[in-house]
């Protein structure tokens, strides 16, 4: 079962939605504020969010919920239509619904989202000797059966480059996705990490073959 994160104040529109959800057989957690979405959010397979919220609006929560989880899809609702508003929420959001709305076009576009980042979601990936469940958040050592335990920081980086299978990506492109900052030329952070992930995933770290190096360019994964 998703489970989809639902941040609205409005009581009335939040119940309908929420009982909506429910009844296509989502799992929805709903909250009516945005003060404790970053905790919840690793529990959830996309998110939800509406822009006018009481205390840090809809904006504001929806970028740290990017920078804390960045491979979690992010569908804005809001009353407002001005290009402005949508531009700024699809700065992080990945789909942008005004309301009102039918409730057969909001789970459309959920399942778009859930299509697009479905590999992560729901399936589950075989890589040498690595096995990922994707829908359990989990990786598994096949030839011993023990579960591979990652850092929150390797977990995202893992996820981002599975979400762009076979893709080169620069340093730039990792760095920025992950900690949702600029990288700075000369900064070895993101090396040291895809060290450590090489170190727990790869069967010979000195010659990687789950996360290639792509001379001059960046890192790919073969999937």
């Amino acid at each position: 079962m998703k489970t989809i994160l639902y941040i609205e104040d409005d009581q009335e529109i939040g119940s309908w939605v929420k009982g909506d959800l429910e009844d296509r057989g989502f799992q929805v957690i709903w909250l009516t504020s945005g003060d404790q979405a970053v905790e919840f959010v690793e529990r959830a397979n996309l998110v939800i969010l509406d822009v006018m919220l009481p205390g840090l609006d809809g904006f504001t929560v929806g970028q740290r919920l990017k920078k804390s989880a960045p491979d979690t899809p992010i569908l804005m609702l809001s009353a407002r239509t001005s290009v402005d508003d949508k531009l700024q929420g699809l700065q992080f959001a990945d789909d942008y619904v005004t309301k009102p709305f039918h409730p057969d076009e909001l789970v459309a576009r959920v399942d778009v989202l859930f299509r697009r980042y479905g590999q992560s979601l729901s399936n589950e990936l075989s890589l040498g000797h690595v096995k990922v469940y994707f829908s359990e958040n989990r990786m598994v050592d096949e030839r011993t059966g023990e579960e591979l335990i990652l850092t929150g920081k390797q977990h995202q980086i893992f996820m981002y480059f599975l979400r762009h299978p076979n893709q080169i990506l620069t340093k730039e492109q990792i760095y920025e996705a992950v900690w949702g900052e600029p990288y700075l030329e000369g900064d070895k952070t993101l090396m040291v990490h895809i060290r450590h992930l090489r170190e727990k995933l790869e069967l010979d770290p000195s010659e990687p073959t789950i996360i290639e190096t792509i001379r001059g360019l960046g890192y790919r994964v073969k999937q």
